[in-house]
């Protein structure tokens, strides 16, 4: 049994679909499964990542685990698991992780804190880390919806956009082909672009005029406020200052272990036309 953590994340309901079609026997874990729409025959159980007393009724029987990081009970997970007799887990983590001062940036922090604890176990962890993934662009449709600019404070900023389909595919094929178990994975999507060129690439697509705020760090990070904590809009101001510029390296690992080239940026903003219609 497979158990999928996230279950109404992006990553989770892709990979999902995969694994059903490959008859694979897989249980769908959300802190609210009660809102998670499951075909029939698949089992919607609880698992909050935060809430520990979760973890023993959602892991019976399960031999395989796809986590999303969550590091605030890590220890409790990683004991359950292990106590129901987990073999593998496969681990959505962040190539932040990578960077020289992950352990002091609290976007990177936490999905170090997580790898460490289960590296540590009498398990098989694989871990995956994906650069950017290509659907962050999804927090501008609100205002391209309604017709505003896109506030940016680096629209010259680098990043390496991933589809949420390749990081499923990958994930399927860890979770199922032994050859790759125990592997840690960079991922990145096939081309390193700007905030403005996937604006532009989105206009293109969507048919519909974009324009960009250039702002202030601190007139972002004003504005996020109410969305984003302080220390993790200071870390994503320095990365994006880091990368303002400055191309960022490319993987093939998508390519590596899926046998296909990843999804470029633009297929996924034509995936995604709908959620930018007004």
């Amino acid at each position: 049994m497979i158990l999928v953590t996230g279950g109404r994340g992006a990553v989770a309901t892709h990979l999902l679909t995969l694994l059903l079609d490959a008859g694979r026997p897989v249980r769908v874990a959300s802190s609210n499964p009660g809102q998670l729409r499951v075909p029939d025959g698949v089992t919607a159980v609880t698992c909050n990542l935060r809430d520990p007393a979760t973890f023993p009724a959602a892991l019976a029987g399960v031999t395989e685990v796809f986590l999303y990081a969550e590091a605030s009970h890590i220890a409790e997970f990683v004991d359950a698991a292990v106590t129901a007799g987990v073999e593998h887990v496969v681990l959505l983590s962040s190539a932040s992780v990578l960077d020289p001062g992950a352990a002091g940036n609290p976007l990177a922090a936490s999905h170090l804190d997580v790898e460490t604890a289960l590296l540590a176990a009498p398990l098989t962890t694989t871990i995956l880390r994906p650069g950017s993934f290509a659907g962050n662009a999804g927090a501008w449709a609100w205002p391209v919806r309604a017709g505003r600019p896109v506030s940016l404070p680096y629209p010259g900023s680098h990043t390496d956009p991933v589809h949420e389909r390749d990081l499923a595919e990958v994930a399927f094929t860890v979770l199922t082909d032994p050859r790759h178990r125990g592997r840690c994975l960079h991922l990145t999507g096939p081309e390193s672009l700007t905030f403005s060129e996937q604006i532009e690439q989105l206009a293109e697509i969507t048919g519909r005029p974009i324009t960009v705020n250039h702002v202030t760090p601190e007139e972002w990070r004003q504005e996020m406020a109410d969305y984003i904590p302080g220390p993790y809009a200071d870390a994503l101001l320095d990365y994006w200052q880091a990368n303002d510029g400055r191309p960022v390296p490319l993987t093939d690992t998508v390519e590596q272990v899926t046998g296909h080239a990843p999804r470029t940026f633009a297929t996924w903003a034509r995936d995604h036309v709908t959620d930018f219609a007004g």
